[in-house]
């Protein structure tokens, strides 16, 4: 793994242990999207980089096994199942079918933050690619991408997760010195451009209208 925040898939269909997964694994220092289902997941890995799927296997529809061998054929993305079912044969039909571990429910935060690190410890490192430039510029907006931050002006403007994943892959695909805007086509290019990267109505460059981290009264 690099120094960048490994970010992970949580994929259940209960939307409280979706919640609770999401919650834990980013206090622990993790970027975490999630699925409600292996359809939502597919959408999801066939737009964004992941470093490990976190796969319930008893979901409607599609189930977590059959997920995992389809996944197989064509990513190597880690993946680890969480299932109720215990018994040795489900747990090696969950690794023949390319599961790299499986976590039988219910289970201690603690054991699965242990797992996931296991993991991705065995995950290759990728090789250095070219450095990251110290801060990409669109008008009044500048973006560090060693801290995660966007600002305007003075301000710090607030990201999510996801959007701070998101400018990271800006920010990897352009070489030093360049600009968001020579992606796009320019600032108004770039406007649009970054309007069109997020469907859920959240414009990472709409922060630019929006409130700034407050400030600290004058006293």
């Amino acid at each position: 793994m690099t120094d960048l925040q490994a970010h992970l898939l949580v994929v259940d269909d209960d939307e409280r242990i979706r919640g609770l997964l999401q919650k834990f694994l980013i206090r622990s220092g993790f970027l975490v999207s999630t699925a409600r289902d292996a359809a939502q997941a597919r959408r999801l890995l066939g737009g964004l980089d992941f470093d490990l799927l976190v796969l319930d296997v008893m979901m409607p529809g599609e189930d977590g096994i059959t997920l995992t061998r389809d996944l197989r054929r064509t990513m190597a993305i880690p993946i680890l199942l969480l299932t109720a079912k215990g018994e040795t044969q489900n747990r090696i039909e969950g690794l023949e079918a390319g599961a790299d571990d499986y976590l039988v429910k219910p289970f201690e935060p603690k054991e699965l933050l242990l797992r996931i690190n296991a993991i991705l410890r065995r995950v290759p490192q990728a090789k250095p690619t070219e450095t990251l430039p110290k801060s990409l510029h669109m008008g009044a907006v500048r973006y560090d991408p060693d801290r995660g931050e966007l600002w305007r002006g003075a301000d710090l403007i607030r990201l999510t997760a996801t959007e701070v994943q998101l400018m990271r892959i800006f920010a990897a695909a352009l070489p030093g010195g360049f600009t968001i805007g020579r992606v796009f086509g320019g600032e108004t290019g770039a406007m649009q451009g970054a309007q069109q990267v997020q469907g859920d109505g959240r414009l990472i460059l709409d922060h630019q209208n929006a409130h700034p981290t407050s400030k600290p009264a004058a006293s």
